[in-house]
């Protein structure tokens, strides 16, 4: 999908400084240059131009520190929080996300062309806030004795980024609304076994995680619906249709509904989510 006019058919021979940029930000696999590179990109968006017609590289994995193993989801162990051993499984867990989250961002301004320009300064905004997200949770994890990559981790956000590559509608119905969202519903819950186990720092990085992650699952409802209407699409049935055909219609509930409501879900998207997978 291109929303920018198609009149001028003169191919490009260099890709723009913006979508290198996004790349080298994407390929960078130690954290820390990887933030770096994101926040840089962010500080630049508004001068570089966007208006790439080049096609975007195929979706492959973006750029991971080499001590990560990735693994299956059903090879991950839970363990409880009562010990910082525990704690730091989950918030390691957390920061995987936010790892993937900030690379999903950065992709989502990458790999679709042709789109207004804040749609790039909209993800980029989300990837520095990810970036800040995951320096704050290595940051506890390095208090605690522990680093990102001691544990591992599963990369089902990813494998939905590869799945969306090509459709830019179903990228913003998916990853946002359908995989971060999931993450409004289980936070709060979260949060609170954390203080239940006398974590407060744990659970105040995640209360900032949450207020932001409302946002940005806001941006992908503006984004899903203004491709939706490019595309003569209704929103409300195209949503619920990709979620059948991309996840087979496996959503979990309960859905926390304020904090969906405020992030672009109407009254009927949350009574369908509700009826259909809530029951």
């Amino acid at each position: 999908m291109s929303v920018r006019s198609d009149l001028d058919s003169g191919a490009e021979t260099i890709e723009s400084s913006f979508f290198k940029l996004a790349m080298a930000a994407l390929e960078a696999s130690q954290p820390e240059q990887k933030c770096s590179l994101i926040q840089a990109l962010f500080e630049r968006t508004q001068e570089l131009d966007t208006s790439s017609k080049m096609t975007a590289q195929d979706c492959c994995l973006p750029g991971y520190p080499s001590n990560l193993s990735l693994v299956t989801p059903r090879e991950l162990k839970r363990r409880g929080l009562q010990s910082q051993q525990g704690r730091n499984v989950l918030i390691h867990a957390v920061a995987h996300i936010e790892y993937n989250a900030m690379n999903l961002a950065v992709d989502a301004a990458y790999r679709f062309r042709g789109m207004p320009s804040q749609f790039y300064l909209d993800w980029m905004s989300v990837a520095t806030d990810e970036a800040r997200h995951f320096t704050m949770l290595s940051q506890y994890l390095h208090d605690n004795g522990s680093f990102y990559g001691e544990f591992p981790a599963h990369n089902g956000l990813w494998e939905m980024a590869e799945k969306t590559a090509s459709n830019v509608v179903a990228r913003m119905a998916l990853v946002p609304r359908v995989m971060e969202a999931r993450g409004l519903d289980v936070t709060p819950k979260m949060i609170e076994r954390l203080e239940n186990v006398g974590d407060t720092e744990a659970a105040r990085l995640l209360k900032i995680i949450y207020q932001d992650e409302i946002g940005h699952v806001n941006i992908g409802s503006h984004w899903f619906h203004f491709t939706c209407k490019y595309a003569n699409l209704d929103p409300r049935t195209h949503f619920f249709a990709l979620v059948e055909e991309h996840l087979h219609g496996e959503l979990r509930g309960p859905f926390n509904l304020a904090a969906r409501l405020q992030a672009g879900f109407d009254e009927f998207e949350l009574a369908a989510l509700t009826q259909r997978y809530d029951s």
